[in-house]
């Protein structure tokens, strides 16, 4: 039997099926869903349940958007460069000057800074925040001696407030107690607890809401985007807003270049009224080592962050390309709390889903579905770009990254790192560390003392390799030592652009 519908062909009839069956399936594995999430909180009593309710609540949300996708989300077509305006250089933000009461301003602030993530790619455990990263002081030591550095230097009231996740916010805690006496008010919160789904059955591997034995990796904290709903759903925004506090400072705690900025603070509350902006993403210049990194666009009439995950295949190099995409986020970011209060009780903060694959130590290959917090840039008023000094992006996600912040091409000055006036190129060197560097404890026994690099371009360190005390590196460094072999770079050696391989044969470069 013909199946026909008065107006349509016989494609239309089937694609019109073919939808109808889709919206079908996805009813179906949204209430397989909600039922498995039912049983899940039905392991578990008392104030443990509410936060998981609260927390699946935001999980069902995403899930019913990532089921409703259809494709990319973006259209390569309709990607435009962002107007002149939308992006400022920071130059012109710090030439208009500070006024007498910067006290005033800073009292508007909060610093918050990401704090969910482990220390485990630097073979550390606990979080990262707590891996010493110069003379004994850890990222989060290095944090707080910023702030109360600015509240006693002004007579103010800037508090720190850290976003934990569930694998970082008891270790956080037992450290805080440090700071007792320090002159800076610490809060935290917990970002969501999401359940990892199986990428067969969409549905959860988590079989109860408890964090012991194979179910510890039921669960993972839904990436820095949960940051508006967490902190809303926490009490601490309303109570913030109640103090007088206007802004947000939101960086991540492994960026030592993310210092609170006067001139950027400044430009955010001298905004007349009707004009606020909502919305400041710290960027800078892309070199060849950020190609991955999300950069600004005009889309739909809105500044938008790009991130790789988004970008059709076809079109990959493009985004890598520096002459196209000039700039990058540095995730240094000035939000209004008022606006995440309003966008977060009218449910319009929209984020691109990032669909993250893994696979568990069994073998099962699952899914995260994950959010940034810079992507919500387009739903903020007034949103703005500020190109800002390649020095407020110092991020250390590697032993690489750590020797760089522990050398001489830095000097520490109340929590902050600024590159010595003795190095005569602003530009850090490139250093690449081998696998035999990669865990912290590893690397802090091959360097005797750490070298001076302030005249180093570039170092490659592969293998077998130790340093003595008081070694100096200048211009481009390659120490390779062949398997099976050892090189011991001996104290007081200068090495000037030479390579160093195998049997301890010195060229020059």
């Amino acid at each position: 039997m013909a199946l026909y519908v008065e107006g349509l062909s016989k494609e239309g009839v089937l694609r019109e099926g073919m939808a109808q069956f889709q919206e079908m399936m996805r009813q179906q594995l949204e209430s397989s869903m909600h039922a498995e999430l039912q049983k899940l909180l039905d392991t578990v009593t008392g104030a443990e349940r509410e936060v998981s309710k609260k927390d699946f609540e935001g999980f069902k949300n995403l899930f019913h958007r990532f089921l409703q996708v259809k494709g990319p989300s973006v259209e390569w077509i309709k990607i435009q460069r962002p107007p002149e305006d939308s992006i400022q250089p920071y130059d012109k933000i710090a030439a208009r000057g500070l006024p007498d009461s910067v006290a005033d301003s800073l009292n508007k602030l909060v610093v918050v800074k990401l704090n969910g993530g482990l220390g485990t790619s630097m073979g550390c455990k606990g979080p990262k925040s707590l891996i010493s990263v110069r003379n004994e002081n850890t990222f989060l030591d290095l944090t707080v001696q910023q702030i109360e550095h600015l509240n006693k230097t002004y007579n103010t009231d800037v508090p720190l407030v850290l976003m934990n996740s569930f694998n970082t916010d008891e270790d956080t805690k037992k450290i805080l107690q440090k700071y007792t006496h320090h002159r800076v008010k610490i809060h935290t919160f917990n970002q969501s607890r999401y359940p990892r789904i199986n990428k067969e059955s969409l549905l959860p591997v988590a079989t109860t809401l408890t964090m012991t034995g194979q179910n510890n990796e039921g669960w993972y904290p839904p990436g820095h985007g949960d940051i508006y709903a967490s902190f809303y759903n926490s009490g601490l925004l309303d109570q913030l807003i109640a103090q007088g506090k206007e802004y947000i400072f939101v960086s991540n705690i492994d960026n030592l270049g993310a210092t609170v900025d006067l001139h950027i603070l400044h430009h955010l509350v001298s905004q007349p009224n009707g004009k606020r902006c909502e919305f400041i993403m710290e960027v800078t210049d892309k070199t060849r080592a950020d190609v991955k990194g999300g950069t600004l666009i005009k889309y739909e009439g809105k500044l938008r962050l790009l991130e790789i995950a988004q970008v059709p295949k076809a079109h990959v190099d493009e985004f890598k390309s520096v002459s196209k995409f000039k700039i990058f986020n540095t995730n240094n970011l000035w939000i209004s709390l008022p606006a995440i209060k309003r966008l977060q009780e009218q449910k319009a903060m929209d984020m691109e889903i990032i669909v993250n694959p893994k696979t568990l130590d069994g073998g099962q290959n699952v899914i995260q579905l994950e959010t940034a917090v810079g992507a919500a840039i387009k739903c903020f008023d007034n949103a703005l770009g500020i190109n800002v000094p390649r020095s407020r992006f110092l991020p250390v996600k590697t032993t690489s990254d750590l020797l760089l912040v522990m050398s001489n091409l830095y000097s520490l000055d109340a929590g902050s790192l600024t590159m010595s006036p003795k190095r005569e190129f602003p530009t850090t060197p490139h250093v690449k560390l081998g696998s035999s560097f990669t865990k912290v404890q590893e690397y802090l026994t091959r360097f005797e003392s750490i070298p001076d690099m302030l005249e180093l371009d570039h170092l490659t360190v592969s293998g077998d390799v130790t340093f003595g005390k008081n070694v100096s590196l200048k211009g481009t460094v390659i120490i390779i030592a062949n398997h099976g072999d050892r090189i011991d770079i001996p104290a007081g050696s200068m090495l000037e652009n030479k390579i160093v391989s195998g049997n301890l044969r010195i060229l020059d470069h």
